[in-house]
């Protein structure tokens, strides 16, 4: 087993980063230019992306793919989220993330994945030559990134911010936990009828 771990500290409240990395493919964002390319597909939402959430990961390693399927084992509301490999190639792969509140604007984020290579004992030269030493620094670099982000506008990149992905889960238990994609173009299509109305 190897594990890898980081933390930071982000002057952001804690319902903020927790509301953030409760989204996977936020994470996946921030690894875009660390060498360690993740694209996160969520594939089954439960509880707004609680216990049983299910999502596949694609990963490119210094330019080995791998793709792994995970499901979310832990969704303790400001305290933490863990998943885990259920089909992949990795003999074992776990993460964690875990959130502390150091005042009203500041929380310290700990990112820990456990992980076990495959491919036998090349795997384990492999990852002792490289992917361990790209998996520690692409998450070091990702953590930056997301301080950045959440202390620059505290919004989030794939086109939502925090408190309109709040109000989009609330249409969304509304609307019979249809997919998020569903409850946004039900909106977008209601804002077109009213702008509609209101040039005529």
């Amino acid at each position: 087993m190897t594990v890898v771990s980081s933390s930071i500290d982000i002057k952001t409240p804690i319902s903020t980063a927790f509301t953030y990395f409760a989204r996977p493919e936020h994470v996946s964002d921030q690894f875009s230019e660390t060498g360690v390319g993740m694209t996160v597909i969520p594939m089954d939402i439960k509880a707004g992306m609680g216990v049983g959430t299910t999502f596949r990961i694609i990963g490119d390693f210094n330019g080995k793919r791998l793709e792994w399927d995970c499901e979310t084992t832990e969704f303790e509301k400001e305290e933490r989220i863990s998943a885990k490999m259920i089909k992949g190639p990795f003999k074992r792969w776990e993460i964690t993330t875990e959130f502390k509140s150091l005042g009203d604007n500041l929380t310290k984020i700990t990112m820990t994945v456990n992980y076990k290579m495959p491919f036998g004992p090349l795997g384990g030269i492999l990852n002792k030559v490289k992917f361990a030493k790209s998996a520690q620094r692409g998450m070091e670099n990702a953590l930056y990134k997301v301080r950045g982000l959440l202390e620059g506008n505290a919004a989030i990149p794939v086109y939502i911010t925090v408190d309109a992905y709040k109000k989009l889960l609330v249409e969304k238990e509304k609307m019979n936990n249809v997919p998020v994609s569903t409850v946004l173009t039900a909106i977008l299509e209601k804002y077109s009828q009213i702008e509609t109305k209101v040039q005529k």
